[in-house]
């Protein structure tokens, strides 16, 4: 059968998650708990964060916007993918994969940029202590966020477009759990050569230029860290990047191991489990990271609950 035009492909067909009925309620309440776990302790940082004033600085006001970012990539794939198992269909619209592929990208995208922003932040705060407060002043915090928004949105939106022209085939399936832009395009009858000029920019754009960020901070501050005498001292400063540390690891390290899947397996499966890891285990571990590591956090997550647990006993 020749290709179709869009008009012509009334949905996509998405990778089942389970082929054994009996495994599906499990599953569906794995996701669930998975997805409810990681809206609620990213909201549980957010206010946190803006609830004492002790958090307000630029650390903390890039972890609430990362929080935020974890909040959306997850709203973006889990949910479609709950309504999917419990329908027992795997279809998703064109319309609705092209959204989905939108905001894949631009949470993925803003995710990779704020821990490099994160990364250059405890540079500062360790190689530039006395100069900390001016170089990350509110405004210029506030213009690299909003131009890591803005890069992302334009990322996304261009994959967008460039795929709106392309012709598929007769069958459309998606060998992940969600629409992602790669596993689309390659479903595509017509040329893609320039889709795919594009996702090699923009992946060096929004994951190489990044991740080269992180690295030269790291390094700079290993430095600085490494001309500290004290053993005690080289241990207080850095165990403040820590968290940061562990948050890019568990990032990074995601993403490399669904790229490593993808080229030494031709399972589909096995990739798709690598990408769902991908999108979603680091969105729900952030929260226990900087809760668990940051003294900050523990303290201010404690006076939180009192307080509300105050309000709750007066209320009774």
């Amino acid at each position: 059968m020749g290709p179709r035009n869009k008009t012509g492909v009334p949905e996509f067909l998405l990778l089942e998650v389970t082929e054994d009925p009996e495994l599906q309620p499990l599953l569906f309440m794995v996701f669930l708990s998975v997805y409810t776990v990681t809206i609620l302790g990213n909201l549980l940082i957010i206010l946190t964060v803006a609830s004492d004033s002790q958090l307000h600085n630029p650390m903390y006001f890039l972890l609430s916007n990362l929080s935020f970012a974890d909040i959306c990539l997850s709203t973006t794939t889990i949910p479609k993918m709950l309504v999917n198992i419990r329908a027992q269909s795997q279809g998703i619209t064109y319309a609705g994969c092209l959204t989905q592929v939108y905001f894949v990208l631009v949470f993925a995208s803003l995710e990779s940029f704020l821990l490099a922003i994160m990364a250059y932040d405890r540079y500062v705060a360790i190689c530039h202590p006395l100069r900390y407060n001016v170089i990350m002043s509110p405004c210029f915090c506030g213009l690299l966020v909003l131009g890591s928004l803005s890069l992302s949105v334009t990322d996304a939106l261009l994959h967008s477009l460039l795929v709106l022209p392309l012709a598929f085939c007769a069958r459309v399936e998606i060998p992940l759990f969600f629409c992602e832009v790669v596993q689309v395009i390659k479903l595509a009858c017509s040329d893609t050569l320039i889709n795919n000029i594009l996702i090699y920019l923009a992946t060096g754009v929004c994951g190489g230029i990044p991740l080269c960020g992180i690295v030269f901070s790291y390094t700079q501050i290993v430095s600085s860290v490494l001309r500290i005498p004290s053993a005690d001292g080289k241990y207080k400063v850095f165990s403040t990047c820590g968290s940061h540390l562990s948050v890019v690891s568990l990032f990074y390290g995601t993403g490399l191991g669904v790229y490593i899947s993808s080229a030494l397996t031709n399972s589909s499966r096995n990739t798709a489990v690598a990408s769902m890891i991908y999108t979603v285990i680091p969105q729900m571990m952030n929260p226990f990271i900087y809760s668990l590591r940051n003294r900050d956090m523990k303290g201010a997550l404690r006076k939180l609950i009192n307080k509300k647990l105050l309000v709750f006993q007066e209320g009774v």
